[in-house]
């Protein structure tokens, strides 16, 4: 039953660190096909632009994973409202780096996690979690955030975006192979 129980974690936390690496690159692919104008700009004076969004992200990350076995998931130093506001000056560079080091600080979390730290109590906001609850409100955290990302980007490159997935109308030039991998069946003329 032990090894069972081993397993299953061991398998959970492979697939919750391909999980994550999907989220993070889907939005990267959505990010690249952004330029700065849009990165900052915000639809209304209460909506987010994309950069919020990142901002909000890299706030969470950094707090949640920082010494994630250790200390609460809501960090002390964190300001967290402050990631929904666009500081003069702050550039997309400087978004962007935040973004990466939080990644970075996940996957070096996940990555230092094992079978045997899944039921293992963590605190965020106070509130006890075990490890495997954490990790699946953070991905749905940042599955939600994602799609923020994604739909902003679509909108603002309008006729030039790149389906990041199948194309409208374009299914039937997919098929699956038995592994499960999609591959095009045809080239596009």
């Amino acid at each position: 039953m032990q090894d069972d129980r081993a397993d299953v974690a061991a398998h959970y936390l492979a697939d919750v660190r391909l999980l994550f690496r999907k989220y993070r690159d889907l939005a990267q692919r959505a990010l690249a096909q952004t330029d700065d104008a849009a990165f900052f700009a915000a639809h209304d004076a209460e909506a987010n632009s994309i950069a919020l969004v990142v901002k909000h992200v890299a706030g969470n990350l950094r707090s949640r994973w920082t010494d994630f076995l250790t200390t609460d998931g809501e960090k002390a130093d964190r300001r967290r409202d402050a990631e929904f506001v666009h500081e003069p000056g702050e550039t997309r560079a400087q978004v962007m780096e935040r973004w990466e080091q939080g990644w970075a600080t996940l996957f070096a979390t996940l990555d230092a996690l094992a079978p045997a730290d899944s039921l293992r109590t963590v605190t965020i906001r106070g509130e006890p979690h075990t490890v495997l609850q954490a990790l699946q409100r953070q991905a749905t955290h940042y599955a939600y955030h994602v799609g923020q990302i994604v739909l902003l980007a679509r909108h603002a490159a309008g006729p030039s975006w790149r389906s990041l997935s199948i194309p409208r109308g374009g299914s039937k030039q997919y098929e699956v192979a038995r592994d499960g991998s999609t591959y095009l069946a045809e080239p596009p003329r």
